[in-house]
């Protein structure tokens, strides 16, 4: 279920920092936070589908960890990903 390039480009113009950015802390949060919410669909219509399922756990667990390092670095643009993209913490 990998993200569509479209897909990528936009977030990248949303979340970025500037247009030749991607790698930043924000566009990996947002990106997985696609992929998550993709898996999530996946997953109602699939319960038995084990193996995304494993998949998806390694997704949130990744996600957390680039929130906890944007959390340490910078607070304020943690709190705006947070509402931005919905995430409860």
């Amino acid at each position: 279920m990998a993200i569509s390039s479209e897909v990528k480009q936009q977030l990248r113009k949303d979340f970025g920092q500037s247009d030749n950015d991607t790698g930043s802390p924000q566009i990996q949060v947002a990106c997985l936070t696609h992929q998550i919410n993709v898996l999530t669909e996946h997953l109602r219509a699939n319960k038995k589908d084990h193996s995304s399922r494993r998949g998806l756990l390694r997704m949130v667990s990744r996600r957390r960890r680039h929130l906890d390092y944007l959390k340490n670095t910078a607070p304020d643009q943690y709190l705006e990903m947070l509402s931005r993209l919905g995430i409860r913490k």
